[in-house]
């Protein structure tokens, strides 16, 4: 071959390894649980004509679709039994290639939760669920064919809502937050639960590290990575506890501990710029979204949104500014560097799911059912809204162009075309 057609190949063959990368939402929020997807060809205001298929799942649930390659993973559940379902689906038509189920006691949800409120994590090998019921908390790694490769039982959860964390994967590691009601507290006599970050080899299940950490109220933060300024990549984990919080990942130890929160945290950390985001409140208010500046010594809050502040809902980026998605259908825009509010919008409906930003608009879904979709600047502009039949209180996901969108016990795909 000559030098110019082997320059050519390896040219080629560079740019086909970086899309097939690229397309890939392998977590909650996808990459680093940013929540952001290059722009596509996704209608706005999206028609059942649109949809490139829309299939009825098995039980119901509230986990976000994860993707690689040519398929599909979540997670359902049956209401009654508390029997988990795994499914894996063809993402060009919707079928499904294989499905899973494992038998799990009945045990205590708030209303608004599921038995399968777990987005699973994928990579090349896996993918990676977990649930719990009063007893047990189980997390499973499978192959890409639905056979199980490992799976750990990590003891009683103990909360007033009921289980809803997701693992995350860092190098060789999966890593998941198990943060729960005390270790001195019991609820109606249910076993004791430990709170900790736990890490294991995500090719063999064995542990490779566990971290205790204080117990408060449960917290369902999916951790990030930060990249500190002296290059040092850190873990970092949100709880009512600790805060924002940065733990070296081959050894689990916490780095650093910034105290920002005041009452449950649900949402999961986010990178803006040089800070780290976490949010923190409770249904009846009092929530409060923080920056952390994490470098120059000692950690420090930068600034704090307090009015119109979500609760639930993870906020997203865009250059420079933050967009806030309040739990009551208000979305603001902020600088990402003050945390001035730029402009702000009511545009209604009630929020469990986080938005995600796909080029230059934002989308999410509302509990009553509704595919909302803003334009990621100041002036917040109303693109569309269209109703899915069924409400929602999982989170978009996107690849390789295309958008799934779950509602309690169906998965639509849109765009792409």
């Amino acid at each position: 071959m000559s030098t110019c057609r082997l320059m050519l190949a390896v040219v080629l063959t560079s740019v086909v390894a970086s899309s097939v990368v690229a397309q890939e939402w392998t977590r909650f929020r996808g990459p680093n649980g940013e929540g952001i997807a290059p722009d596509a060809n996704i209608p706005s205001a999206p028609t059942e004509a649109d949809f490139n298929w829309k299939v009825k799942l098995p039980g119901i649930g509230h986990s976000s679709p994860t993707i690689w390659g040519n398929r599909v993973f979540l997670m359902s559940a049956d209401p009654d039994t508390g029997l988990r379902y795994v499914q894996c689906l063809d993402a060009k038509t919707g079928k499904t290639i294989w499905q899973k189920e494992f038998a799990a006691a009945a045990s205590h949800l708030h209303t608004k939760s599921s038995y399968a409120s777990c987005s699973p994590a994928v990579d090349e090998v896996h993918v990676y669920v977990a649930w719990a019921d009063d007893d047990h908390t189980q997390l499973v790694a499978l192959n890409h064919d639905g056979e199980p490769s490992w799976q750990v039982d990590l003891g009683p959860w103990v909360s007033q809502h009921g289980f809803g964390t997701s693992p995350m994967i860092f190098e060789d590691k999966l890593v998941i937050s198990l943060m729960q009601l005390g270790d001195e507290r019991k609820v109606k006599d249910r076993p004791i639960g430990i709170s900790r970050l736990v890490a294991f080899d995500r090719k063999t299940g064995e542990k490779l590290w566990e971290t205790k950490r204080d117990s408060d109220v449960a917290a369902y933060s999916v951790p990030c990575v930060y990249q500190m300024k002296d290059g040092k990549k850190v873990l970092i984990a949100n709880s009512s506890a600790h805060g924002i919080a940065a733990h070296d990942p081959e050894t689990g130890e916490q780095l650093w501990a910034e105290q920002v929160f005041n009452m449950r945290s649900v949402s999961s950390p986010v990178i803006a710029g040089d800070f780290i985001l976490g949010s923190s409140g409770s249904g009846g208010g009092g929530n409060t979204v923080s920056a952390v500046d994490p470098n120059g010594g000692q950690p420090k809050l930068a600034w704090r949104l307090s009015r119109q502040a979500s609760y639930v809902p993870t906020p997203v980026t865009y250059d420079d500014k933050v967009f806030v998605w309040y739990d009551k259908g208000i979305v603001s825009c902020l600088d990402a560097k003050t945390g001035k509010v730029l402009g702000q919008k009511r545009i209604g409906g009630n929020y469990y799911g986080s938005p995600i930003r796909v080029g230059n608009r934002l989308f999410c879904l509302s509990e009553e059912g509704n595919l909302m979709v803003v334009s990621a600047d100041t002036n917040l502009e109303v693109l569309g809204e269209t109703n899915l039949g069924e409400g929602s209180e999982s989170t978009p996901s996107v690849s390789d162009g295309v958008m799934y969108l779950r509602t309690y016990s169906h998965l639509i795909s849109l765009g792409g075309k």
